[in-house]
């Protein structure tokens, strides 16, 4: 059963400082998994992808049906495998550590976009191929998927990318004091454009899945 967009934009919005408890429910994305810094190469070329598909899916309903869902944000998952660095990430969700501390090329990331319906499989392996002209190089390895991220807490950060440690901190000190504990990868949903807004001026949507 599909959600409608007006009720999932709940999911993209947070008071100001407030760290929030939500349900997420079942959700379909455009994704590309890679890894390293993220203002490398490998994540451009994957927003280069996503971005284009997403548009021509947005496009290809809007010229079907006469009008279309809008283009939804950037997310990414984040996460590590060595143990070294997964501890050392441990340690920054407790304020015992910076994200400078880490080695950014060990980063893994999942890039995605979600694509509302009525935008499905189909219309997402039809805009792969009206993309194929522009040679992107991440676009073989872009997929189509649906999940559940379940019960979550998420808040608001205000600022640089680079300064988001103290609210990771007061996420991870609410979800303890909640009683529950974080499970899955850390999750960030982009709404504001590094190219346009002051850095003190981005807003970076912090969401991490709880048990």
């Amino acid at each position: 059963m599909s959600t409608p967009l007006q009720n999932l934009d709940v999911l993209y919005k947070a008071r100001k400082g407030a760290v929030e408890f939500i349900d997420v429910p079942p959700l379909s994305f455009a994704i590309v998994e890679g890894q390293g810094d993220p203002e490398g190469p490998a994540f451009a070329e994957a927003i280069q992808a996503l971005y284009s598909v997403s548009y021509a899916a947005h496009f290809a309903i809007k010229k079907t049906l006469g009008e279309s869902t809008k283009v939804m944000p950037l997310e990414a998952l984040w996460w590590v495998d060595q143990p070294d660095q997964f501890d050392l990430l441990t340690k920054v969700t407790a304020g015992e550590a910076t994200m400078a501390e880490t080695d950014r090329a060990a980063w893994r990331w999942q890039a995605m976009i979600m694509q509302p319906e009525p935008i499905d499989a189909a219309v997402i392996e039809q805009a792969i191929r009206d993309s194929r002209a522009k040679q992107l190089p991440a676009l073989d390895r872009l997929r189509f998927e649906r999940w559940e991220e379940g019960r979550c807490a998420q808040l608001m950060h205000w600022g640089p990318y680079s300064e988001e440690g103290p609210s990771i901190v007061r996420l991870h000190a609410a979800i303890t004091a909640a009683g529950l504990q974080p499970r899955g990868r850390h999750h960030e949903i982009y709404l504001g454009d590094p190219r346009r807004s002051a850095p003190e001026k981005l807003r970076t949507l912090l969401r991490q899945p709880v048990q």
